[in-house]
């Protein structure tokens, strides 16, 4: 992203890479009906008492629940609607109730989940799995060392778990533990003291030990690891991983032109053989698969703006703004079977190292955070041929508005597209005046072939008069300027850029739009 950064650097903070929303899943070694089977028998559970243990053991976990609950003094809240969002209203309790570690509230509510049952078949009963709806158990926790999370279990067997983290969040701890000051705006940081040691504490995430700390949530959380499920531990996934690139723009101001361009620039120019090559690969014949270009008005869910996202299969990448000041260029992995990882693997007799397909585990969060920094920085490198179109807009807004003189006399703006200006801007620009300049006889011969000092003005005096005022009306916008120790004026550099775009504007941008939409 070397280019992009280098374009804009006089505008850019810093640029922060982090991982963002992480979704983990835990599934303990009975997911399968004949994995259940054998522990069923193992319990001396007969196929007749099977609905009487499942319900038995998800009333014990849904007590857990409630006392600790009730031990924390923390609401216990069943939703009987899935109308309210959880992490909002949970996070609002821990800013009202002042909680900055342990449990803020427990949520519940009747969910989709997959179980078991017996079935027969020539009167050999047998367990399989089975499409149930069984109450699931949202604890929120402030944690101390990774913020708001939340930890979710399913009351019925396999009793199927869940953890919410937030990367942004355990960054910023990590930065108050380091004494690094910082601007967290929701999950983003609008200001950071120091870029790169931040950066330093981030690319750590990936080599926590995940298994360790995942499964002490599931201690607290499910009460069964302890008695019946005896020595059995979850195996975690990574259910979905946001990756996010953020460039921190010095102002709100800095973003706002330059942003939609970069969309713009991003849906007509990104098709599916960029978008492939954002993520490492080719588009070949032999694709099996959907490749989407999403722009979508995000002001119903946030801050109003525009979004846009490349999925191809279950994965995609991302490209919005943030708090304002920030722009963010996100990956979001599902299916991490599309990238490759080197492991080692059994040949016949040998154990040897290759790349292989990448599977969900979490050792694999290294890699993860590698293919989704060398997609953002992709993406951004993409983006370094757009131009920043703030300095043009800033010209143009001072030329149209009026100003005031120092005496407080108001002068009148410019119009690009009038007439009349349009041939102002013709004699100020005619190839003989920028060497020695010109006067106002110069200028007043050239509008009077255009016929542009009007009908009722008759003597030169009068010309010569009218002449002079459109000189001081230029030199109060800047567009001209004094020759010293002589009559003459020249265009500034200003003006001549101006101008230029104006006269452009009106004779060939102008007339080429209009054909285009009435074509």
């Amino acid at each position: 992203m070397r280019a992009f950064c280098a374009k804009h650097d006089s505008k850019i903070e810093g640029v922060l890479s982090c991982f963002d929303r992480m979704l983990f899943r835990g599934y303990l070694p009975i997911m399968s009906g004949w994995a259940m089977a054998g522990f069923l028998t193992s319990e001396h559970v007969r196929c007749e008492n099977l609905k009487a243990f499942l319900i038995g053991n998800a009333e014990r976990v849904k007590k857990h629940a409630q006392d600790t609950a009730a031990a924390a003094g923390r609401p216990y809240i069943y939703l009987a609607s899935a109308g309210m969002k959880m992490e909002l209203r949970a996070r609002e309790l821990a800013e009202s109730d002042g909680i900055s570690d342990g449990l803020v509230c427990i949520f519940s509510k009747l969910e989709p989940c997959k179980s078991f049952s017996f079935k027969y078949h020539t009167n050999n009963p047998y367990v399989k799995s089975a499409r149930r709806k069984c109450l699931h158990i949202y604890y929120y926790f402030m944690d101390r060392e990774f913020g708001l999370i939340h930890v979710q279990i399913q009351t019925w067997f396999p009793l199927r778990m869940q953890v919410f983290v937030n990367g942004h969040d355990w960054l910023a701890r990590k930065l108050d533990t380091a004494g690094i000051k910082y601007t967290q705006c929701d999950n983003v940081f609008v200001q950071i003291e120091d870029v790169e040691r931040a950066q330093r504490f981030s690319d750590r995430m990936s080599g926590l030990d995940w298994p360790s700390i995942l499964n002490r949530f599931a201690r607290r959380v499910n009460p069964l690891m302890g008695s019946l499920l005896g020595g059995m531990q979850y195996y975690w996934v990574t259910a979905q991983c946001e990756y996010s690139t953020d460039v921190m723009f010095k102002s709100t101001a800095c973003l706002k032109e330059l942003y939609p361009r970069l969309i713009s620039h991003s849906t007509l120019c990104f098709g599916a053989k960029e978008v492939m090559s954002f993520l490492g690969k080719k588009l070949v014949g032999q694709f099996r698969g959907e490749q989407l270009n999403d722009v979508t008005d995000r002001c119903k869910r946030r801050l109003p703006g525009v979004r846009i996202k490349h999925r191809v299969k279950m994965n995609w990448i991302k490209m919005y703004d943030k708090a304002g000041s920030v722009l963010r260029v996100e990956r979001v992995i599902n299916d991490p079977e599309a990238f490759k990882v080197r492991r080692q693997v059994k040949r016949g007799d040998e154990q040897v190292t290759q790349w292989v397909p990448m599977r969900k585990g979490v050792a694999n969060l290294f890699r993860y955070r590698d293919v989704s920094m060398t997609a953002n920085s992709r993406y951004l490198e993409a983006l370094a041929v757009v131009d920043d179109p703030t300095p043009a807009f800033r010209e143009l807004d001072k030329i149209t508005e009026r100003k005031r003189t120092r005496d407080g006399k108001s002068v009148r703006a410019f119009n690009p597209l009038a007439r009349e200006e349009r041939q102002v801007f013709a004699a100020l620009s005619s190839g003989e005046h920028p060497v020695r300049g010109f006067t106002n006889a110069d200028i007043r011969q050239r509008l009077v072939e255009f016929k542009a000092l009007g009908t009722k003005v008759q003597t030169v005096q009068q010309q010569s008069a009218k002449v002079s005022r459109l000189f001081h009306r230029l030199h109060v916008y800047g567009l001209i300027a004094k020759v010293p120790r002589s009559r003459r004026w020249r265009l500034s550099k200003k003006g001549l850029r101006v101008l230029s775009s104006a006269i452009r504007l009106r004779e060939q941008i102008f007339p080429e739009l209009h054909a285009s939409v009435y074509a």
